[in-house]
């Protein structure tokens, strides 16, 4: 009985240490630079969307857009950089989603931990990309690979179908929540908006445009997903750069294409706005 006590008092000052570490002032800064880094990539994917659309060359995803982080001058140090500045965020929402909303009503506190998890996952995976290029093992097909041959494996495996649609669904669903998110400006809830009219009406342009944009790319790469598993063609499911792919070949499309690049920009630019404005509390 007593050892069960001890232990429980172990864990609990392990849990209040790991914590203490998750709010600390530390990664705090360092997960603010999380979401500039995270802007940096979202920039540089818009930026390869838009030369797409003019018929240039280059993967419109993560890992295309650490490609070209990789080549600017200080490269090394901006991915090592970019690494630990992903991770911290990573590690800053999976505090969130741990320890935080544990006074909000059932419903509300499943959706916030929820909702920081997923962010914990994706940041997580931005860090893993960076690292990867880093240490010199990324290229710039990585993502594009790695979704394909997920897909692949899961249409081969048991119920894999069923799942992948939901994924699938669940990404394009996803999609319209960013979207609708950036028309009705709930973004600005995690800010401190600016005092200045002027910077904090740019600021509201920025992530209007940002986040329908995102809300677009992300339906698509959603829908791709499902189309390719229902049609059993796993390996055209290619991740963003294929959603926006698909976007080009529609028709008018270079030119949807051109205007989702700007707003991914857009995106970008107001990620980097977040670094210093976001709530982090």
């Amino acid at each position: 009985m007593r050892k069960g006590i001890v232990i429980k008092r172990e864990l609990r000052q392990a849990a209040n240490a790991a914590e203490n570490v998750t709010n600390s002032r530390t990664v705090e800064m360092l997960a603010r630079a999380g979401f500039a880094a995270s802007g940096i990539l979202h920039l540089l994917v818009g930026a390869i969307a838009i030369r797409l659309a003019m018929g240039g060359t280059g993967n419109a995803d993560f890992s295309g857009a650490v490609a070209e982080l990789s080549t600017q001058p200080a490269g090394p140090f901006l991915l090592w950089a970019s690494f630990v500045a992903c991770a911290a965020l990573a590690l800053w929402q999976a505090g969130d989603a741990v320890f935080d909303y544990n006074s909000l009503p059932g419903k509300k506190k499943a959706a916030r931990k929820g909702k920081a998890a997923a962010q914990a996952v994706v940041y997580a995976g931005l860090a893993l990309t960076l690292l990867s290029f880093a240490m010199g093992t990324g290229s710039g097909a990585d993502n594009q690979r790695s979704a394909s041959d997920f897909t692949i494996r899961m249409v081969q495996a048991p119920g894999g179908v069923a799942l992948l649609v939901l994924i699938g669904a669940g990404i394009a669903v996803a999609g319209v929540v960013y979207g609708i998110r950036g028309l009705r400006k709930s973004f600005e809830k995690h800010l401190v908006m600016p005092s200045n009219p002027r910077v904090r009406k740019a600021v509201r342009i920025l992530g209007v445009t940002g986040y329908v944009a995102k809300g677009i790319v992300l339906l698509l790469a959603g829908l791709l997903i499902v189309v390719a598993t229902l049609q059993a063609h796993p390996e055209d499911s290619t991740g963003l750069d294929g959603g926006l792919r698909a976007l080009r070949d529609q028709p008018f499309g270079v030119y949807l294409l051109a205007a989702v690049g700007a707003g991914l920009v857009c995106y970008g630019v107001y990620m980097m706005v977040r670094a210093r404005l976001a709530r982090m509390d």
